[in-house]
Order: structure tokens, then C-alpha cells, then sequence
């Protein structure tokens, strides 16, 4: 029998497999320092800062999205302190689903597993759509041949090699970081406190100019806060390709998430001050929108050119990172055997090719079919599962094994990774209240992985997979002691 098809059953029920079968699921090691992992982090959200967050704008308000955002950036923070330490501790390409497996077994893995997927198949689907618009606004052009062939690009520098697409992020992250800088700049002479509130009230409990939609308008507005952050949680799912992922991932990941902080905060003030929060509600591009409005400069100018152009880098940083983080949750679950195993196969540059490949057009189908509206809510609400099944694995962890080796330890312990908890179910309940036809989207989803862990997968999961040798390494010394 070939040696990449051999297999045998251990008594769990897992299959052991050959030696073959790892050596064609093999990613590139020691890709990533902590610089490149912080450009990472920071390239997954940037697109945040570029587009979707104004929508809360109409949502709840100047106010209601302030602190909106501020809860979120509570939210995050404290997350990311907890993740630092699970994925200095579980270094894996599964990430967050590694880190569930290890606490809740299996099934709870692979739920973890399914959120992020859910939330990184379709955000890049609603940044594309960011990206036409902006398009739009510079050259007049827009629709389907703008998603497939920003698609079609970046895959494809994905499939060439990661150091490279690494590399390349983080250039095009930087420009996207200085188009942010230029815009603050250019907006500062026009800020006036009365823009943040041109919203007229509409009443509701607790209306007001500061919360013209009342305190629900808090509420309403809390996904669209998230999408200043989103995805940075996907960084532990380039573990098994930093140098040193214990000492490199806390650090990337904590200076990555106070760099965010600093650039949501500039532009939620700036943005809706100088270009007028009612003028930004309902824009597809709104740093354009502010710059061009009667309160700032009054049309185009050779500024909101350079944004423009520029400003597509951030869009473009997320979109090309969050392809890396969809790949590389794929390629884990399908080399564990929770997806099919194909899908982790990689080519001879180390990339998992099917891994990039099929949620890629799955994405474009839905740039397509979904507004970008909604695709930010489906998004979110399966961020959200995935967060609270996150933080719960590193409470669990910290109780069930207070022993494991940490090489990082998160300040607060499970004080830190509890009001991570509780933010993100209030983030989750917030995303069914605005549209609960998320719950549509996601309960299709759900339902079609689920009937195939159960129907298949939970019977032919790989022993060897790091996840799961994690695993048989805690019960092996558990019977030691």
C-alpha cells in the first residue's frame, strides 16, 4: 500500500496515517518575525478604518458608534491578551480552533472552527465590494470584474509562496497606514464638534443629539464598532510559520492590536467631525465622502486623490490577509480530517493551493449575490460564536490545566478572558437584533458543516495532526499523574 494512503485506527477512533501524508501538507517554517506578524494583524483589520464602520453611523449615531467601538475595543483588547497566551502555548495553523480543541474536545473544535470560517469565507467578499466602490469613486469603474480580478491577483501572489505574500502585505500595509495619517491631516483644519452631531434625533429611549436613535442606537451600532477590529484575531493561524511562535505571536499580536486602537480612534473623531456624521451614514467610501463634503473641501482635490488611490491599500492589506487566514484555517481542519482532506494539500512552494482556492470562489460568489451591509452582519455574528468559544477555552484551560506551560501568561488571567466573554455575547445578540436574517445565512452554514463532522469527519480524524497529538499528549500525562 502506498504510504500516503496507508492508515490504521487507533483505539479513540482516529486514523493514523503514513508518514507521505504529512509531507505533502507541509507549510513554509520561520516565514514570520514579530514585525511581520504585527503587519499582519494590522493588514487583517485595516480595511476597518477604510469602510463599513460609517454604517453605524446611521445606526445609532456619533454617539452610539463612540461607544459602540469603545466596548469593542475593550472587547478586543482583552481577547487579545487571552489569544497571546493560548497561542504561545498551542502554536498551530488551526489557531482558535486549536485552542478549543485542546478544552472542549472535537466537537467543540470544530464549532470554533466553523465561526471563523464562516467570518473569514465571507469578509473578504465584503471588502471587495468596499473596494469597487472606492474604484467607483476614482475611476468609474465597478462590479463582478473588479472582485474577480482582485481575487484572482491576490490568490495568486498567495499561491506563488508566503514569505513573499507576507512581505508584500506589509509594504502595502504601510501605505495604507500612511493614506490613513494623510486623510487625519488633511481633516483637522475642518473638525467642528457640531459635525459629529448633524444627525437629526429620531427619538427612542434616551434620544438625544448625542444619541439621536436612543440607547438602542448602541446596540444597532456594535458590529459595525467590531469592524474596526475584526480579524485580528486571526493571527495565532500563522503559528506554525513564525519564528519562535512563542515569544514572536504575543508580541506581533499586542503591538498589532495597540496600533488599531490608535487608528480607530483618530478616525471615528476626525472622519465624522470634519466630513459630517449624517454626510458619512450611508457612504461605500467614506474617507472620499468626508474629504469632498461641503464641511471639508467641497469636491475633489488632488488630496482625496492620493487617498483615494492609496487609500485602496488598505483595502487591499485586508483583503490579501484575511485570503492568507481563510487558507490556513482550511488547510488545518482538513489536514486534521474535519474538512475533506484534500484541501490541504500544498504545492511545492508550501502553499495549501485547494485551501486558497475554494473559499476564494466561494467569496467572489457572494461579492455577487450579498450586499456589503450584510455581509459585514454575517461576518460579525460569526466572529462573535467564535470569540465566546475562544474565551471560554482559555477560562477552561486555566482551570482544567493550571500546569500546562505558558510561556506568556495573560495579565488578569480569566478576569481578562471573562469580560472578553461577556462583550462578545453582547456583541452576538447585538448582530441578531439589527438584521436577524444573519441568522439565516449563518444557520445554513452551520447545518451543512455539522451534518458532515457527524456524518464523517468526527470518524476519520488524523491522530498525528498537531491538534490532536496536543490532545493524546494531555491524556498521555494525565494517566502519568
Amino acid at each position: 500500500m502506498n504510504t500516503k494512503e496507508s492508515k490504521s485506527n487507533t483505539p479513540g477512533g482516529h486514523e493514523t496515517v503514513g508518514d507521505g501524508y504529512f509531507s505533502e501538507r507541509e507549510l513554509r517554517k520561520g516565514a514570520a518575525g514579530w514585525i511581520l506578524l504585527a503587519g499582519l494583524g494590522v493588514a487583517y483589520v485595516i480595511s476597518g478604518d477604510f469602510a463599513g464602520w460609517n454604517f453605524g453611523l446611521a445606526k445609532g449615531g456619533w454617539g452610539g458608534l463612540a461607544i459602540a467601538t469603545l466596548l469593542m475595543a475593550i472587547m478586543y483588547t482583552t481577547m487579545i491578551f487571552s489569544l497571546a497566551e493560548l497561542s504561545a502555548t498551542i502554536p498551530s495553523a488551526g489557531g482558535g480552533y486549536g485552542f478549543a480543541r485542546r478544552a472542549f474536545g472535537p466537537f467543540g473544535g470544530f464549532l470554533t472552527g466553523t465561526a471563523i470560517l464562516l467570518e473569514y469565507s465571507v469578509a473578504p467578499a465584503a471588502i471587495a465590494a468596499f473596494i469597487s466602490a472606492y474604484l467607483d469613486s476614482l475611476i468609474g469603474i465597478s462590479g463582478w470584474p473588479v472582485s474577480l480580478a482582485f481575487f484572482a491577483i491576490f490568490i495568486g501572489i498567495h499561491l506563488y509562496g508566503v514569505g513573499e505574500a507576507l512581505k508584500v502585505m506589509l509594504g502595502v500595509t504601510i501605505l495604507a497606514v500612511l493614506a490613513l495619517l494623510v486623510f487625519i491631516v488633511a481633516m483637522v483644519p475642518h473638525f467642528e464638534v457640531a459635525n459629529l452631531f448633524d444627525i437629526p434625533v429620531s427619538g427612542g429611549f434616551g434620544a438625544s443629539k448625542f444619541l439621536p436613535y436612543g440607547i438602542i442606537g448602541i446596540w444597532a451600532a456594535i458590529p459595525y464598532g467590531v469592524w474596526f477590529f475584526l480579524a485580528v484575531e486571526g493571527l495565532p493561524l500563522a503559528a506554525e510559520e513564525a519564528a519562535d511562535p512563542q515569544r514572536n505571536m504575543p508580541k506581533g499580536m499586542i503591538t498589532a492590536i495597540l496600533v488599531l486602537l490608535l487608528l480607530a480612534a483618530l478616525v471615528l473623531v476626525v472622519g465624522p467631525g470634519g466630513g459630517g456624521a449624517k454626510n458619512l451614514a450611508d457612504a461605500g467610501d467614506p474617507l472620499i465622502a468626508a474629504m469632498r463634503s461641503d464641511t471639508a473641501y467641497g469636491g475633489p482635490t488632488l488630496t482625496g486623490k492620493i487617498i483615494n488611490i492609496v487609500g485602496l491599500a488598505g483595502l487591499i492589506a485586508s483583503f490579501f490577509s484575511i485570503i492568507f487566514g481563510y487558507s490556513r484555517q482550511v488547510f488545518a481542519l482538513s489536514r486534521a480530517g474535519y474538512l475533506p482532506r484534500v484541501l490541504s494539500l500544498t504545492s511545492k512552494r508550501k502553499t495549501p493551493y485547494l485551501a486558497l482556492l475554494v473559499p476564494g470562489s466561494l467569496g467572489f460568489l457572494l461579492s455577487l449575490s450579498i450586499d456589503g451591509d450584510m455581509l459585514i452582519l454575517v461576518a460579525v455574528f460569526g466572529a462573535s460564536i467564535s470569540y465566546i468559544l475562544m474565551m471560554a477555552a482559555h477560562i477552561k484551560l486555566r482551570i482544567k490545566e493550571p500546569d500546562m506551560d505558558r510561556p506568556y501568561r495573560t495579565p488578569g488571567g480569566i478576569i481578562t478572558s471573562s469580560v472578553a466573554l461577556v462583550l462578545a455575547v453582547i456583541a452576538l445578540i447585538a448582530g441578531f437584533l439589527v438584521e436577524p436574517g444573519v441568522i439565516f445565512y449563518a444557520a445554513i452554514f452551520y447545518a451543512l458543516m455539522v451534518a458532515y463532522f457527524l456524518l464523517y469527519s468526527r470518524h476519520h480524524l488524523v491522530a498525528q495532526a498537531p491538534e490532536e497529538e496536543f490532545e493524546a499528549i494531555r491524556q498521555a500525562e494525565a494517566s502519568l499523574d
